[in-house]
């Protein structure tokens, strides 16, 4: 019963997206209030039948129900509590149910506290959200409803697929989502604003706290999806460049480009085209995320390898609202007046170059994951190649290097126009630290790569420039402490944020060049009580030990680690083999500094006789791979800081009716 009632309130949902879609829009052409005011009532009341519908399922997975279809092929009676609850938007069903809840929460985000945005925009915005939910709705309910019943129903489940059940996989898809979802926000803004007609400082604010959460969420879940990778694969590293791994990370990248145009209309009044067309595709490439995930057109650890007509239904989905979001554009951009004229040496010229540069690393990642998709699809599956880690490392890189040296730059060049020479001259002391820090790597490692101190460099350039661009503000070191205190304390959060967030990306700089250009490894074939040397430690297998767990059988093998001859570290990795789903796992041994990893797995037992007491080892040392989740998390640390700045409030400004609103600027710039 409580499956029909979760079927119930699934199609009620999607006669209600149909009436948000429809009616407030009516009412903004017409400007009728009475009208315009049932978008936000039917936005609310969407997000709670959606509630409904996601604890329906959750209580199917929780329960053990197989006379539901999903639940029979995701869940099994043995599974942990916690993986029957992931297990709910571990599969395609549930995810796209939790797709859509997330866009309904947005949208009654929006009715709830939005109230200071113009009747009219506001009114648009949720109807654009609404066809959004309206065209996911339709495929849920036509192509994938999770509520579908099996009878007879089965004695027990299948099993969720082993890779996905792990605490990383639980938590990462939401925050995933989260940010997927959240770019629809700044999409609904930016075609809201296009049937207005009007941009301006205003519309920049309110589309920034919008913007802002989606890329910390975004950020979060590609760290915590990279994280698993790195500890649940067992192959050492923690990026692949795999396709479905590029889907979540190229609107990440459109998204930061998004996110700095948008300061400019806000503090400029200015690229106002621009910024609605980074609105476009950045949701863009979150719908392709979604279809690359879900059309079965991939093979990857990530994706779903569902019927392709799904992939069919969704893709029209994306042809539609982007084409149709792009036509839009094309017709009212070209009336759209330009803000306030700059200079190139400008905050907004840098700004511009800052754009650009995420853009060009966007496409060529789009180039890099959807060539061989097209070339196949032009061949009829006769022409195949591989686009991999050296291709990207190879292009992606080098646009990297003058975007991180614009990072530091940027902050400390005044609006309108600048004196590059008086701001160069503020980054002294990062040239000092990033000369010294090239040196000190040259001594330390002079046998690893030779742009890798180069690199360092670059991160000390990011990490000091930052720092220096933030103590400028407060007056650090040039004023009484109680002075720097004061202007500490007036400083706005989303400065702050700001800070934090480069000064993450420099962390992770250096995490991620330490991990690529020092990586030592160490594979092997040990009996218990071997030892071998290599990777500058001695690795003995100790013992192997067979076990059964909550749902699966382990064969746990103990690692004894030893430096110089003195014993340095244990590690324990698990091979577990799961028999409902017959397929196996590895869980890594990891012992963890802020310095390296040493990481250390098992793999297959030896199957000739020769062998048959012999198992294959895989040791690594990772050094300075923990700064990269480190530096991950600051970025979102720095994300959450700036939505915590009251100006950023959901609402704020007020825009008068047909008064255009002027650019703004807090005290501190």
């Amino acid at each position: 019963m409580i499956a029909e009632i979760g079927q119930y309130v699934l199609i009620a949902a999607l006669l209600l997206s149909a009436v948000q879609a429809v009616v407030p829009l009516w009412g903004a052409a017409r400007g009728d209030t009475g009208m315009m005011a049932v978008g936000s009532r039917t936005a609310i009341a969407q997000a709670a039948a959606l509630l409904i519908a996601f604890a329906a399922l959750t209580h199917g997975f929780v329960t053990s129900d197989f006379s539901l279809t999903v639940v029979v092929q995701n869940s099994h009676s043995l599974k942990p509590m916690l993986y029957k609850v992931s297990g709910v938007w571990g599969n395609h069903e549930g995810s796209m149910l939790l797709w859509v809840l997330v866009l309904a929460l947005f949208s009654a985000a929006v009715a709830i506290w939005g109230r200071n945005l113009p009747p009219t925009l506001k009114a648009r915005v949720l109807a654009i959200q609404a066809m959004i939910g309206l065209a996911f709705l339709a495929f849920i309910i036509f192509t994938s409803n999770p509520f579908a019943r099996l009878s007879p129903a089965p004695p027990d489940g299948t099993g969720l697929n082993p890779l996905l059940q792990d605490p990383g996989l639980a938590f990462h898809p939401p925050l995933l989502y989260l940010g997927y979802v959240g770019f629809s926000m700044a999409f609904s803004f930016a075609i809201a604003a296009l049937i207005e007609g009007r941009v301006d400082a205003a519309w920049g604010r309110w589309v920034r706290p919008w913007t802002m959460a989606a890329w910390t969420f975004l950020t979060g879940g590609i760290a915590l999806g990279s994280w698993w990778a790195y500890y649940e694969l067992g192959w050492g590293g923690w990026w692949f460049w795999d396709p479905v791994e590029n889907a979540s990370f190229m609107p990440w990248l459109f998204g930061t480009a998004l996110l700095h145009s948008s300061i400019v209309v806000e503090k400029r009044d200015a690229l106002k085209s621009w910024t609605i067309l980074l609105a476009i595709l950045t949701f863009a490439m979150s719908l392709l995320g979604t279809f690359l995930v879900r059309s079965g057109v991939l093979t990857s650890v990530h994706a779903f390898a569902i019927d392709p007509e799904r992939g069919i239904f969704i893709l029209a989905i994306l042809a539609v609202a982007i084409g149709g979001a792009l036509s839009l554009f094309a017709i009212r951009a070209p009336g759209m007046k330009g803000g306030g004229l700059f200079a190139p040496v400008s905050r907004e010229g840098a700004l511009i170059a800052n754009n650009m540069l995420l853009t060009l690393a966007a496409a060529t990642v789009l180039l890099g994951t959807l060539f061989p998709l097209i070339l196949e699809a032009l061949s009829g599956g006769q022409s195949r190649v591989s686009v991999g880690p050296p291709f990207f490392n190879a292009t992606f890189g080098p646009i990297m290097v003058p975007l991180v040296l614009l990072i530091a730059l940027g902050p400390l060049l005044a609006w309108k126009r600048s004196n590059l020479r008086a701001a160069s001259a503020k980054l002294i002391p990062a040239v000092i630290a990033a000369l010294l820090t090239i040196v000190a790597t040259f001594l330390a490692v002079p046998d690893g790569p030779e742009l890798a101190p180069f690199a360092m460099g670059l991160a000390a350039w990011l990490g000091i420039g930052a720092i220096t661009e933030w103590a400028g503000r407060i007056k650090l070191f040039t004023s009484h402490p109680r002075d720097s205190l004061r202007r500490l304390s007036g400083l706005p959060r989303s400065a702050s944020g700001m800070t934090l967030a480069h000064l993450g990306l420099a962390v992770m700089i250096v995490g991620i060049t330490g991990s690529s250009a020092w990586r030592a490894e160490l594979v092997t074939i040990l009996v218990p009580g071997q030892t071998v040397e290599g990777a500058g430690y001695a690795v003995t297998l100790d013992s192997v030990t067979e076990g059964l767990g909550p749902n699966y059988r382990f064969e746990r093998g103990t690692l004894l680690i030893a430096e110089d001859g003195e014993p340095f570290t244990t590690l324990v990795t698990e091979r577990r083999f799961f028999p409902v789903a017959d397929q196996t796992t590895t869980e890594a041994g990891i012992r963890t500094t802020l310095l390296a990893d040493l990481y250390g797995v098992i793999g297959e037992r030896g199957r000739t006789p020769e062998t048959a007491n012999a198992w294959t080892v895989r040791f690594f040392v990772n050094p300075l791979v923990p700064w990269i989740w480190l530096g991950a998390l600051l970025m979102s640390l720095g994300g959450f800081l700036s939505l915590s700045d009251r100006r950023h409030r959901v609402g704020t400004p007020h825009r008068a009716a047909g008064a255009p609103a002027q650019p703004t600027r807090s005290p501190a710039e």
